[in-house]
C-alpha cells in the first residue's frame, strides 16, 4: 500500500507563523492544477505499482480548489494508479466551509476534513493573521457533520505567549468539547522567513519561554488522555479507530508520492522533493520534465531516518526490524546510550521496542540524535 500527497500552494493571505510554500496570487491556480495532472502521469512508476490507499490534499489552502479541480485531480490519480482508497483528506479553513463547498467536496470523494482551526480565541487568530473568526472555528465541525462528514481532524497551536495558560486551556477545552476524534497540535515556532521570525529578530516579538511551552504540551497530554485520545505520534492525538491513516503511514515508513511544488516523496528507501517555486514547477512540466530532486541517502541516513520516525510513535522502534533490514544490533551498538536514557526516564524498552516516555516526547529530536549513527 502507498499514499498520494498533493500540495496546493495557494492561500488568500499569509499567516504570520507559516513557512510552508504558498502564493497569495491565485491567478495561476487552473494552470497549476493542470500541471499537477501532468506530473501524476509522468510519475506513474514512482511507487512501483503499489496500490494507493490514501490521498491527502495539503497546502497552502486546498479548500480553495473548485469542485471541477478536485474531480480532475482525483480522477487522474484513480486512472493512473491502482487505487483502493480508505481515506481521502482535504485540509480546509473554517471560512471555506460553506454548504456548497461541503457538498461539492463530499460529492468529489473527500471523506475526511483536516480543519485549520489553530485557536478558538479571537485575539490569537487576529495575531496569527488567520482569515476565519472564532465563531467560524467553533462552528466548523458542526457544519461538516451537517453536510454528512464523519471523519475530522483539527489543528491547534500551543505556546502563544501570555501571562498564564488560560488561552491554551480554553482552546483545548473547546477542542475536546467539539469531539473531532483527532487533534494535531504543534508548538508556535519562529521560522526565519515568516513575519513572526522577522519580528522576533528585530525584537518586536518575544516568544514564550521553553518551560512555558513545555507546560502547555504536558497539559495537552493529560487532558487529551482524559478525553479518550491516544497520543499515537508526538503531535497527533486520535481516539481509537480514528487515527489519521495517511499520517500514520508516514511514521510507519509506508511509501508515498508527493505532487505539486515543494511536495516531498518517499519510495520506501530514498526521499526526494519538488523545488518550492511555482514558476519553476510550471516551466518544468511544460517541457515534460519531472521537477524532482532525490536526496542521496547513505545506509546511516536510512538507519537514522528509521530511528527518528519510529521513536515518535506509540509503535516505537523495533530492534528486530533494524537487524533484518540493515543488519544492525542497536541494543548492542548503543547500549550505553540506551541505558542512560532509560535511567533518565526519557526512553523505555519493553522487550520488543524502544519508545519515548511521556517526558521523552518533549525532547524527541535530541533523544533520537543520541542513537544516531
Amino acid at each position: 500500500m502507498a499514499g498520494i500527497y498533493i500540495h496546493i500552494p495557494f492561500c488568500r493571505q499569509a499567516c504570520h507563523y507559516c513557512d510552508f510554500h504558498f502564493s497569495t496570487n491565485l491567478s495561476r491556480m487552473d494552470q497549476l492544477v493542470l500541471a499537477i495532472g501532468k506530473e501524476i502521469e509522468l510519475r506513474k512508476d514512482y511507487l512501483s505499482g503499489q496500490t494507493i490507499e490514501s490521498v491527502y490534499f495539503g497546502g497552502g489552502t486546498p479548500s480553495l480548489l473548485s469542485e471541477k479541480q478536485l474531480y480532475f485531480l482525483l480522477e487522474k490519480v484513480n486512472k493512473t494508479f491502482s487505487s483502493d482508497w480508505k481515506e481521502v483528506t482535504l485540509e480546509a479553513n473554517p471560512d471555506d466551509l460553506s454548504s456548497e463547498n461541503l457538498m461539492s467536496w463530499k460529492k468529489a470523494g473527500i471523506d475526511r476534513l483536516s480543519l485549520g482551526i489553530q485557536s478558538f480565541q479571537e485575539e490569537v487568530l487576529r495575531f496569527y493573521n488567520r482569515a476565519h473568526s472564532a465563531l467560524e472555528a467553533k462552528e466548523a465541525i458542526s457544519r461538516g457533520r451537517d453536510a454528512g462528514f464523519e471523519k475530522f481532524s483539527i489543528d491547534l497551536i500551543y505556546g502563544f505567549p501570555h501571562p498564564d495558560h488560560s488561552l491554551w486551556k480554553k482552546d483545548l477545552e473547546e477542542a475536546i468539547r467539539q469531539n473531532p476524534g483527532h487533534i494535531s497540535a504543534y508548538s508556535l515556532t519562529m521560522e526565519p522567513k515568516t513575519a513572526l521570525g522577522k519580528w522576533t529578530e528585530k525584537g518586536r516579538f518575544q516568544p514564550a519561554e521553553e518551560d512555558f511551552v513545555a507546560e502547555e504540551f504536558e497539559w495537552l497530554q493529560v487532558q487529551a488522555e482524559k478525553a479518550g485520545y491516544v497520543q499515537y505520534e508526538i503531535s497527533n492525538f486520535g481516539k481509537p479507530g480514528q487515527f489519521a491513516l495517511h499520517n500514520t503511514n508516514y511514521w510507519k515508513g509506508v511509501p508515498y508520492l508527493g505532487l505539486g511544488p515543494s511536495a516531498h516523496s518517499f519510495d520506501g528507501k530514498n526521499r526526494g522533493f519538488n523545488p518550492a517555486t511555482n514558476p519553476g514547477y510550471l516551466k518544468s512540466l511544460e517541457s515534460d520534465q519531472i521537477p524532482f530532486e532525490t536526496e542521496s541517502s547513505s545506509l546511516d541516513d536510512q538507519i537514522n531516518d528509521r530511528i527518528l520516525t519510529g521513536l515518535r510513535t506509540i509503535w516505537g522502534l523495533s530492534p528486530a526490524e533494524l537487524a533484518t533490514d540493515f543488519g544492525l544490533d542497536i541494543l548492542l551498538a548503543k547500549r550505553n546510550e540506551i541505558e542512560k536514557l532509560e535511567s533518565q526516564d526519557w526512553l523505555r524498552w519493553d522487550g520488543n521496542t524502544l519508545s519515548l516516555t511521556k517526558r521523552g516526547m518533549l525532547l524527541a529530536d535530541s533523544i533520537a540524535a543520541e542513537l544516531f549513527f
